[in-house]
């Protein structure tokens, strides 16, 4: 019996893998080629302040501006409610009823708004109770609604929380700050916990908010409850009165002194600034490390700026450029360098962890050793149209290799003429092996269906032959 032979034709899949290893030889080349040195660049410096460890940072683009002893374990005090009622806002609805247990008033000292054992507030009263009077019974009873009662659970809950937003300071033993010397954090890590807090339009007007008029519950009158952050609430002073703070928490104990977290917005800027065991110099350093990042650094439009990965090719309709861009940097992005900075002195490497929703990947960028931002790469939608590969097609216009010469011409740099040609010849490989694929499929064709009369002699041959031989 005669074995049939495995055909060896033509395949796609080694196809397109030999092309996408070229192309991936071509970023390679081009990505090695095209580092430069890093050109001198300078950060503003200058300020001091009071607090032992302090941080000022960027929240949309996760840049330090400042930052003093950032890593240093300290305990946080009350600013630790800002975890707590990040995570009742991410868990819980705010029509929810809170019922406040025995261990929710009697575990708990200091500050608060004297609740009763089974009175009963909605979860939304009790936010506002734990972010203006900072009020540890009510801290104590989040946790416990958070969690259906499971108060080890919530504590659990805030260092997985803590870990997941990159915290590596921070151990969490209760939700509202009272002394534990096991109740530690950084200004870095806070910074970190307060930048995702404010991304939260509802946590956001609990720390604006002045004053808050608390209806009567089962168990109490009406009261009103102030902030107590005196950047942005007059109640007690004046003195540290701020036009572009947006609020924050206060926090003190005898162990971790006083302690702040605040935020504010200006040129598009949003700053939060962490200051950590300060002697009476939580307010002014804070409002004198605003100044400094106000006056030092501006943001950058990555849209308006980045002229490095433009899209656009030419206006002509041929098979490499009749395509709107499937992929493009977000509109959106924003970059802060210190005022006078040029935007082309940045850095930026390809990072496919990080990006947000629906994003590719994302470029981050760099100013020297520091991470100034980042640009999500973004699918735009866009179809991109299949090339007719019918016989008697298989030549790339002429065109399409003048419009890739041009933007060779316009970048002026020879680097990318190198990954241009090996992109052309990966096309021409590709082109070559379809219309050697087409030939060989005629051939195996005709070796399968011969002709049905040269089919009958031969079969009339093998049967005299066989005859023969009997």
């Amino acid at each position: 019996m005669r074995k049939n032979k495995q055909r060896k034709g033509f395949s796609f899949k080694k196809t397109g893998c030999l092309v996408m290893t070229i192309l991936l030889c071509a970023g390679m080349v081009f990505g090695l080629t095209t580092k430069e040195v890093k050109a001198e660049v300078s950060w503003p410096s200058g300020i001091t302040v009071g607090a032992e460890s302090a941080i000022v940072m960027e929240v949309n683009t996760g840049t330090i501006l400042y930052e003093k002893n950032s890593h240093t374990k300290r305990y946080p005090a009350s600013i630790t409610k800002i975890m707590t009622t990040m995570l009742a806002l991410e868990n819980c609805e705010l029509d929810e009823t809170v019922t406040y247990s025995e261990d929710a008033v009697y575990k708990t000292e200091g500050s608060g708004i004297y609740r009763n054992v089974g009175e009963q507030m909605s979860l939304e009263d009790t936010l506002y109770a734990v972010m203006l009077e900072s009020a540890n019974e009510c801290a104590y009873a989040t946790a416990e609604h958070v969690t259906g009662g499971d108060y080890d659970a919530f504590i659990k809950m805030m260092n997985d929380r803590a870990t997941e937003l990159g915290c590596q300071d921070t151990n969490f033993t209760n939700p509202h700050g009272l002394p534990d010397e096991q109740h530690v954090t950084s200004a870095y890590d806070m910074a970190l916990i307060s930048a995702a807090a404010i991304k939260d339009d509802m946590f956001r007007t609990l720390v604006s908010t002045v004053r808050y008029d608390l209806p009567a519950t089962n168990k109490s009158l009406p009261l009103a409850m102030f902030n107590h952050h005196k950047m942005i609430s007059n109640n007690l002073t004046a003195e540290y009165l701020y036009d572009y703070a947006i609020g924050g928490k206060t926090g003190f104990t005898q162990a971790a002194r006083s302690t702040l977290v605040t935020y504010a917005e200006k040129d598009g800027m949003l700053l939060v600034c962490v200051v950590m065991k300060c002697e009476g110099t939580h307010f002014t350093d804070t409002i004198n490390l605003f100044n400094y990042c106000f006056d030092n650094f501006q943001m950058y439009s990555v849209a308006e700026n980045e002229t490095r990965y433009s899209s656009d090719v030419s206006n002509s309709s041929t098979m490499m450029t009749q395509n709107e861009a499937f992929a493009q940097l977000d509109e959106d992005a924003m970059v802060i360098l210190p005022k006078g900075a040029d935007f082309l002195e940045t850095e930026t490497e390809v990072s496919y962890e990080d990006g947000g929703e629906g994003a590719m990947g994302s470029l981050v960028y760099r100013y020297g050793d520091k991470v100034v931002g980042r640009a999500d790469v973004v699918v735009t939608g866009a179809q991109v149209d299949t090339y007719d590969f019918a016989e008697g097609n298989h030549d790339i216009e002429t065109s399409d290799i003048t419009v890739l010469q041009g933007k060779v011409e316009e970048k002026g740099n020879p680097v990318v003429l190198v990954v241009i040609i090996i992109v052309i010849a990966a096309l021409a490989v590709f082109l070559f092996f379809v219309i050697r694929s087409k030939l060989s499929s005629r051939h195996w064709r005709n070796m399968r269906h011969p002709d049905r009369q040269y089919v009958r002699i031969r079969n009339k041959k093998r049967r005299r032959r066989r005859r023969r031989r009997y």
